[in-house]
């Protein structure tokens, strides 16, 4: 059975070894791919897209209740995924400012004819604002925060990416350890059969030996 359970020894490490390595290599291509891509768009952060300058501008456009980012990304160019993640956070506060703190869902379609800069909007074709054919005139605000939403997402999406490849990095790492531990038992002959002494073989022919019923 010793001799069984070596085999497997060598049979683990030698799986757990090559996991590990998969592991690892996929993980650093994958964020590698996610700073390639984010670098062919070539995004920067806009001036205010830091703390100081963002609480400023949310307090001048009478917001409240904003979380303000911790990060800084202003005026640097976004190449890996915490920078896309802040990036999109600010965005989405730029996002706020334009409709007077109002999300999509809190939007109507259309431009209101009776105040057509009111970012809430309306619903309602008959109350909205007409273009010169006619037709109501589409809620400038509302479909501001869908494009946010959409460049957010995909911001988003690439944060996701890296953080995913980076557990993976992790991972791979603990099953490559973890194979090479399996590998030093096994060579070390933790998982081998040794030969007995001549006192262990005293000892086990005394323990196995009949007792003697006393008279």
């Amino acid at each position: 059975m010793r001799k069984v359970f070596e085999i497997g020894g060598y049979v683990a490490a030698a799986v757990l070894i090559a996991f590990g390595i998969g592991a690892l290599v996929m993980s650093l291509s994958a964020r590698s791919t996610v700073t390639t891509e984010l670098s062919r768009e070539f995004i920067v952060g806009s001036p205010d897209m830091n703390p100081t300058e963002t609480t400023k501008a949310v307090k001048e456009a009478g917001l409240s209740n904003i979380p303000i980012p911790s990060c800084d990304v202003a005026e640097k160019a976004i190449k890996t995924g915490a920078d896309a993640r802040c990036f999109a956070q600010y965005m989405r506060i730029h996002a706020l400012e334009s409709s007077g703190g109002l999300t999509y869902a809190e939007m109507g379609r259309f431009a209101s004819a009776a105040n057509p800069t009111d970012p809430k909007g309306t619903n309602d074709g008959a109350a909205a604002a007409k273009d010169a054919s006619g037709a109501p005139v589409p809620n400038g605000a509302r479909n501001t925060w869908i494009t946010e939403t959409a460049l957010a997402t995909a911001l988003n999406v690439s944060y996701m990416a890296s953080q995913i490849a980076l557990f993976g990095i992790v991972v791979g790492f603990a099953l490559l350890l973890s194979g090479i531990g399996f590998a030093v038992l096994v060579v070390g002959g933790s998982l081998r059969s040794r030969p007995t002494t001549a006192a262990e073989d005293q000892g086990s022919r005394k323990l196995s030996a009949p007792a003697v019923p006393v008279a």
